[in-house]
């Protein structure tokens, strides 16, 4: 999806997140595997949130830190878009889960055999385990009860990774 115009987003503390004109939004940050339990990025109230968390996703490239924030940008953009509680931590857990796919080997996909691209019958072992411990973390974190506190959030979404995943995910 390519903007047509400036889109910004106040957050809480006053810092503006600005994606200019022109901008091409992929929704990566969610992967792609966990789009049909959280919603694809260009539907639904959190569809605004997306474009300014992908811009700032590209921003951080790296950088643990400022991807952790954009993430906790993207949790109160999901509220100021209409979004529930629940709904903007399940949100939230799916743009966790992309930050910290590269450190869990068990989600990696295969590469696809040469030639083959498109739709496919089946999902791969990787996508299946991916979704399974999506599933895992969002009933870790909700069985704890709804709370509209980032930083609560955050830690029990990495807590809940780290145990799901068996490997120490805090700060990553």
């Amino acid at each position: 999806m390519r903007l047509l115009s400036d889109f910004s987003f106040l957050d809480p503390d006053g810092k503006e997140w600005r994606t200019p004109a022109a901008y091409v939004i992929d929704g990566a940050s969610i992967p792609k595997a966990l789009w049909t339990l959280v919603g694809s990025p260009y539907t639904g109230d959190y569809r605004r949130a997306s474009v300014v968390h992908d811009k700032a996703c590209d921003d951080a490239g790296g950088d643990t830190a400022a991807r952790r924030t954009a993430d906790r940008m993207f949790y109160h953009a999901c509220r100021a878009g209409g979004c529930s509680v629940a709904e903007a931590i399940l949100l939230y857990i799916g743009v966790r889960i992309g930050a910290i796919t590269p450190h869990v080997p068990a989600w990696s996909p295969p590469d696809p055999p040469a030639g083959i691209h498109g739709p496919r019958l089946s999902r791969t072992t990787s996508e299946s385990r991916l979704e399974a411990d999506y599933r895992l973390t969002a009933e870790h974190v909700l069985r704890q009860g709804e709370v509209d506190d980032p930083s609560e959030i955050e830690r029990r979404t990495d807590e809940a990774l780290s145990a799901v995943t068996g490997i120490d995910l805090r700060g990553k």
